[in-house]
């Protein structure tokens, strides 16, 4: 199934970042970086399938190479907490070929930001299945200038509209609508939403439909990123007390950790994932026993109907004698009309249950098949052998089980 994924980052000076750096990463490509006075190389990396730079239409064609373009930037960026660069990272519909996924992005970049006067480094990564990626995780990095370009390059002044929230939230909208109409124009019936699954969830029960808002009525994973992979990969998180605060009358106040985190985002994640996995399973339990209460209450209205359906032998030993035959009748029309009526609305009922039983079953099995898998990835540890390998002089390490 296809997936959301649209999120924002400034990239900060601050943070100890270069720009020049992340371009290089991102693409893949060799980059001098004139600021700090070295060349960043990343040739090397596996994964990259696509990278372009699309900038408005007259702008200067310097800004259409990688290096002096964000050179420049650095260049242009005097303080020390300056924000470089804006990235927006989004995740592509696996279903999709290449090609299809190019396009998509291609026309939501030129939509979005290069029709404000945004230039755009586009950068398209395909998962590496011999490092342990997801087969899946096809995505996007767009790094934004954000300053407005034109015949002379970048404008002195930032254009600070594009860091208010509003713009972000209708770029989440728009990459929703985008891919759902690439989906639809391939025939392919998958569907993504860029709303919260609580909203998403009222909206189901709004337009009454039971199904959907039944499936989305489960508690959210966390994100867990590279370095929160990485760190649980090395050692298992352990929970402390740090200072904050700038207070010089009462000094820094502790944050206590371990009351509130508990553990690792994958250990979140996994506690998440089972509390879910235990909400689906009441539901699936409940909604089998209203399966099978209707479907007894339909067979009884089938014995009736199948029984006294023309007066017949049976059909008098209800009656007290002598009885009046236009009154008798009356009285099996109505009771007949009646079962019809029920049986009508038990068929529908149970239909829904059905789809509904289904639809849990399916999504509890999903639950259980992702706990599986963060229960694997926590199992495996980097374990370092102190003793050299024969003929060498580093250190041998290697994925052992913990």
């Amino acid at each position: 199934m296809a997936s959301y994924h649209l999120s924002a980052q400034l990239v900060k000076r601050s943070e100890g970042r270069s720009v020049v750096a992340m371009a290089a990463y991102r693409a893949g490509a060799r980059l001098k970086d004139e600021r700090r006075g070295i060349d960043v190389d990343f040739r090397r990396r596996r994964g990259v399938v696509h990278t372009e730079i699309l900038a408005p239409e007259g702008a200067a064609e310097w800004l259409l190479d990688r290096e002096s373009l964000w050179n420049g930037v650095e260049r242009m960026e005097a303080r020390r907490d300056a924000q470089l660069a804006r990235e927006i990272n989004m995740a592509l519909p696996h279903e999709l070929s290449a090609e299809e996924q190019l396009a998509l992005v291609r026309s939501f970049v030129l939509e979005q930001f290069v029709a404000l006067g945004m230039v755009a480094d586009i950068a398209i990564h395909a998962p590496v299945v011999e490092k342990g990626d997801d087969p899946r995780n096809f995505h996007a990095h767009v790094l934004l200038t954000m300053r407005q370009a034109g015949g002379g390059g970048l404008r002195r002044v930032k254009t600070r509209e594009w860091n208010s929230e509003n713009m972000l939230a209708r770029w989440r909208a728009a990459w929703a609508a985008r891919q759902n109409e690439t989906l639809q124009r391939q025939g392919l019936a998958q569907r993504v939403d860029h709303r919260s699954l609580a909203v998403q969830r009222s909206k189901a029960l709004e337009r009454g439909d039971r199904v959907a808002a039944a499936t989305l009525d489960r508690v959210p994973e966390i994100h867990v990123g590279p370095k929160a992979r990485k760190a649980s990969r090395l050692l298992t998180p352990k929970s402390k007390v740090k200072l904050v605060g700038r207070n010089l009358k009462k000094g820094k106040r502790p944050l206590r950790y371990f009351e509130f985190d508990q553990g690792s985002r994958r250990e979140w994640n996994m506690r998440t994932l089972s509390k879910n996995a235990r909400a689906f399973g009441k539901l699936v339990a409940r909604t089998e026993v209203r399966l099978t209460r209707a479907k007894q209450r339909l067979s009884r209205y089938d014995r009736l109907l199948g029984v006294h359906s023309y007066p017949g032998p049976t059909f008098w030993w209800k009656y007290p004698r002598p009885v009046d035959l236009g009154a008798a009748f009356s009285i099996h029309a109505a009771r007949c009309a009646h079962a019809r009526k029920r049986r009508a609305q038990l068929l529908r009922i149970i239909d829904e249950l059905e789809r509904l039983f289904l639809a849990l079953l399916g999504i509890r099995e999903f639950t259980f098949m992702r706990h599986t898998v963060w229960a694997n990835r926590l199992r495996w540890r980097r374990v370092h052998f102190l003793a050299p390998l024969p003929g060498r002089g580093r250190v041998r390490s290697r994925w052992l089980p913990s």
